[in-house]
């Protein structure tokens, strides 16, 4: 099985191309693939598939096999793949994926593509439709308890489910502790992904980021534009702000006209490769 390994500001995935290989098990997949002791380690598996509506569809795994809506960050890298491996010559790409289809603008520096800017689609604060379980209709900077804290949650959805966290530094969050109860609350029946954001100034957001399924990575796209979306409706940053990432930076904007927000960052290609898995046929 020939797979690439590529990351987004240091979110790194295992990606397959579904139009040479004929890929089943995805979840097993994702699970054996994504150790870093006895896979090729990662966050996840993407899968790179054709599509009846769009260019591409991305079918994304997180590193315990369960299904991923998007990744910011893993659809850029997709991006990358088809263009420097001259599946396609545009520039601009539509990508089939779980929370829609989504268009790409593709900057090409000397024959490979170095960053990609994506149209994330609109913020949805509705409880039902994130979704979390709470007899309001949004879930705006409402306290929470959890660890023997209290922590102001702002949810919302950007294709998948996210909870912002406003914190005076995110340095000394101990993480492997705090992530999982906020990734497994009763609150959340889907589980959630939760952003810890420290307010720079109202253009830079520091963040570090729990991912449901993956752990801490080092960088969320889709995360990076919940934490941007929640500190404007929460009136802590502008409507474009750089999100100041474990694994890079990330650019976010809100076109509050079009009520878009888009996200520009990098792509990077690690390395090619072949593998083959006992038992896997």
């Amino acid at each position: 099985m020939k797979f690439s390994k590529m990351h987004g500001c240091g979110n790194d995935y295992i990606y397959l191309n579904c139009f040479e290989e004929n890929i089943h098990d995805r979840p097993y997949l994702s699970r054996v693939l994504s150790d870093r002791h006895f896979g090729i380690g990662s966050d996840g598996l993407i899968c790179i598939c054709p599509s009846d509506v769009a260019d591409y569809k991305m079918d994304m795994y997180n590193a315990d096999g369960s299904h991923a809506q998007m990744c910011g960050n893993g659809i850029r890298c997709l991006a990358k793949y088809v263009y420097d491996n001259k599946m396609t010559e545009k520039t601009v790409l539509d990508v089939e994926t779980g929370a829609g289809v989504l268009r790409l603008w593709l900057n090409v520096e000397d024959g490979n593509v170095s960053t990609v800017r994506v149209s994330m689609g609109s913020p949805n604060f509705r409880c039902a439709e994130i979704p979390v379980i709470s007899d309001t209709e949004e879930y705006i900077n409402v306290p929470m308890e959890i660890g023997g804290l209290i922590w102001n949650v702002t949810a919302l959805s950007v294709g998948n489910p996210h909870a912002v966290v406003f914190v005076d530094d995110v340095d000394w969050l101990d993480l492997p502790e705090i992530g999982p109860q906020f990734e497994n609350h009763p609150a959340f029946p889907e589980r959630i992904n939760t952003e810890f954001v420290q307010v720079i100034d109202e253009n830079n957001l520091k963040m570090r980021v729990w991912e449901r399924g993956s752990g801490e990575t080092l960088a969320c796209g889709t995360g990076s534009t919940a934490a941007l979306a929640a500190a404007v409706v929460t009136g802590k940053s502008n409507n474009s702000a750089t999100l100041r990432l474990l694994g890079g930076d990330l650019f976010i904007e809100w076109d509050r006209n079009e009520n878009i927000i888009y996200m520009t960052g990098p792509a990077s290609h690690v390395f090619d490769g072949e593998i083959e898995i006992e038992g896997y046929v």
